[in-house]
Formats: C-alpha cells, sequence, structure tokens
C-alpha cells in the first residue's frame, strides 16, 4: 500500500501558488486573503474525494470520512497552511496535502476502516498575524477561550473575529474536534538533524519547553557630537552588550539550552542622536522544564547586570511560556515499527518548536513525523523538502493512520 506520489507532489505546487512570493516562498498570514484562497482550494478538493466538511467557530477546517463503527474514536491527522512572512512552500503544509493524499489512497484503494478518520486545516498555527501561535488548536483543547481568541488583533488593529467572519470561516462550536482517539501530524524537521544524518523519517518523541521575554532598555537622549562617550547612558550600546552576553548563557548552562535573539528594536532616532530605547525579544528553550526556568532567570540576572554598569534602566516582560511536551510512546513506537517495515531509515528525535500536536496532546495521545528539509533551512524562502522524503512521509503516515483507525 502506497500513497501517490506524483499526485501529492501537484498538489503540494498547485497550493503553493496562493500567496507565491517571487523567491519561491509564500506568504499567507492567518485569516488573509490568501489564506482564504488557500483554504476554498482545500476544501474542494476534501469535497471531491468525499470528505464531510465542517468548519468549527475558530475557523478549523476538517474532512471526516466515516468508519464502520460510528461510536469509535476518530483518527484525527492534518497540521495548517497559513505562513510566516515571506515563508517556505512546505512548513505545514505538507502534514495538511499528506493527509488529503491519505485519505485520497483510501478512497483509491476502496479501504473501509473501523474508526473514522478525519484531516484538519488549524488556523492559525504560526501566530505571525495574531499572536501568541497555535489559536485554532488551542482553542479546541481550551488552551485559550473564545473570547481570548477572538480579540487578537494584528498591527494594524484588526481583530481575529472581525477577519474570520469577512473571510466566510467562522463556524460553530459544535463543529470542534471530538471523541478523537489519536492525532498525528506530519511536518518537516525545521532544523538541520535529519538532513545533516540523512535519515528520512524522525519519530517525535516531544517538543521542548518555551519562554518568550520581551526586554526593554531605557536610557538618555543626547546629542552625539556634545556628549562625552564617558557620560552617556546610551540605550543602544548597553542593549548591545547584553545580546552578546545572553550567548554566554546557553554556553555555560547546559549544552542543549537553546537562545535567540529574534527581535531587536532601537526607537527612531538620527544619526547624530544617542538613542535612549531600545527594544529585543529573547526565545529560550529545553525540554526539561527547570532547566528552561533556569536559563530565564540567569538572562534576566544578566540583564539587570549589565543595565547598573551601563546607567540605564531595564525591564522585562514575559510574554509566553509554554511547557515541553512528551508524546505518545506507543504511537512513537509506532512510527518507527511502520518506517521499518517500509525500509526508510528512521531515528527518535525531540521537536524544539510548537506544533498543534503539543496542544491536541492535551485532550488525546498524540505524535508527530518529521522529514527533512534542505540545511534545516525553514521560516524562509529558501525552504525546501525533497519529494522523496515527502512522499516516505506521508506512506509512513498512511500506514500509520491505516493500523490505528482498524484498531
Amino acid at each position: 500500500m502506497r500513497i501517490n506520489g506524483e499526485r501529492l507532489k501537484k498538489t503540494i505546487t498547485d497550493m503553493a501558488q496562493i500567496g507565491a512570493t517571487p523567491n519561491g516562498g509564500v506568504t499567507r498570514l492567518a485569516l488573509s486573503d490568501e489564506d482564504k484562497d488557500a483554504r476554498d482550494l482545500l476544501k474542494r478538493w476534501m469535497i471531491e474525494t468525499g470528505l464531510e466538511i465542517r468548519i468549527d467557530d475558530f475557523g478549523n477546517l476538517y474532512g471526516r470520512r466515516p468508519g464502520t463503527d460510528p461510536e469509535a474514536g476518530a483518527i484525527l491527522i492534518g497540521s495548517h497552511l497559513d505562513s510566516v512572512p515571506a515563508g517556505g512552500r512546505f512548513d505545514g503544509v505538507v502534514g495538511v496535502l499528506a493527509s488529503l493524499e491519505v485519505l485520497r489512497t483510501f478512497k483509491d484503494l476502496g479501504i473501509q476502516t473501523k474508526r473514522p478518520v478525519e484531516m484538519v486545516n488549524f488556523t492559525g498555527e504560526e501566530g505571525a498575524r495574531f499572536s501568541p501561535p497555535m489559536l485554532g488548536s488551542g482553542g479546541i483543547t481550551q488552551m485559550f477561550s473564545s473570547s481570548f481568541i477572538y480579540d487578537r488583533v494584528d498591527a494594524d488593529g484588526v481583530r481575529f473575529e472581525d477577519e474570520l467572519i469577512r473571510i466566510g470561516y467562522r463556524g460553530e462550536s459544535p463543529h470542534r474536534a471530538k471523541n478523537v482517539q489519536h492525532f498525528v501530524e506530519l511536518h518537516i524537521e525545521q532544523g538541520p538533524i535529519l538532513d545533516t544524518e540523512r535519515v528520512p523519517i524522525g519519530a517525535v518523541e516531544g517538543i521542548v519547553g518555551v519562554s518568550w521575554l520581551e526586554v526593554t532598555v531605557r536610557g538618555v537622549r543626547g546629542h552625539a557630537g556634545s556628549t562625552p562617550m564617558a557620560m552617556r547612558r546610551d540605550a543602544l550600546i548597553a542593549a548591545s552588550v547584553m545580546v552578546s552576553a545572553i550567548a554566554e548563557v546557553a554556553t555555560q548552562a547546559d549544552k542543549d539550552l537553546l537562545l535567540t535573539v529574534g527581535k531587536f528594536v532601537p526607537r527612531s532616532s538620527a544619526p547624530n542622536v544617542i538613542p535612549d530605547e531600545v527594544t529585543f525579544s529573547v526565545d529560550i528553550r529545553h525540554y526539561d522544564s527547570l532547566i528552561r526556568k533556569r536559563g530565564v532567570q540567569a538572562v534576566k540576572d544578566l540583564l539587570m547586570s549589565i543595565g547598573r554598569e551601563k546607567g540605564v534602566d531595564v525591564s522585562v516582560v514575559d510574554l509566553w511560556n509554554m511547557e515541553p511536551t512528551v508524546f505518545s510512546k506507543s504511537l512513537v513506537e509506532l512510527i518507527c515499527e511502520v518506517s521499518s517495515f517500509l525500509g526508510y531509515p528512521v531515528r527518535k528525535i525531540r521537536g524544539g518548536i510548537g506544533h498543534d500536536a503539543k496542544y491536541m496532546n492535551e485532550i488525546c495521545p498524540s505524535a508527530m513525523i518529521f522529514i527533512p528539509c534542505v540545511e534545516g533551512k525553514s521560516h524562509c524562502e529558501d525552504e525546501l523538502a525533497s519529494w522523496e522524503d515527502i512522499e516516505k512521509g506521508t506512506n509512513v503516515l498512511l500506514h500509520v493512520v491505516y493500523r490505528l483507525a482498524q484498531q
């Protein structure tokens, strides 16, 4: 039993035309016109496959293939179609369209499963337009309230709920995923391990915990030509010293602790003005909660110490915390078993990024299948996964779903 690799390739290529960027990527922000067009195309393909369509109150789009036992819990598979600005063609999309291909293959082969099998496109996984990330999966698992999600606003002050209504994808709360037995998500790794080791399949054991900090450094504005260096309280220089020092926390604390400054924004000034304010972000990740929390505190202590040394004020806001996730051991082992059965090398791996499977794991046993992305590049127009690896990953998903759906 194998999927149709050429059909899947065409499906992914056709979807990549929606929101396509000049350099081969996509911009398909959540609830944008491009997101609507992508949803409409996916819905058309789902209808053509004979799936029962429904949309919940967060805009999550489902396609259901009934099983022989109407009372049995469903096997849910899927991911997301939204992207970051100038993102890649494969992030999230592979998981959604591989799920569609699994159900197309079941239809082609006339396979009837005991359990229903459903696919889903989750709303707003990226958090690039409406933050925090994973709003759709967070809504159905009650990690976020409806009012919290509906009141999210983008950079232009536009509300999530208003955009959901505008594009025609506000459904009903009874349509949320329920009675789900297992959830499995196929995704590109978004890191270099599988590609470097030339292993096509990763059985994901869990997802690291994440903490986001927003740091604001305030100094004193002054004239560049008349303020001696020793008398300056330069927010930009102080913030630069902080960013350089943050990397040392990781090397001293734990080899698996990851720290990233992804945003660094000085307040608008001029070439001859000493900057008085800088805001920057700190992303801290580790699979052990205690080590991550120690890392957070070490960063805060470091920032305050440098602030005192440089004569600037420092404020730190805890923007977001996500605890680590441990996926179902039996599902991880099943992914390894199926991969070996199909003749594909496989290794166990940890996910360093939040995915919808993280929140789904709160309501049902869940797991993820990773495939390599070339050089680990993701969230960029250079993002690339080989068609061979995509096909292998989808074949693993096919057999995992088949076995689960017959239980």
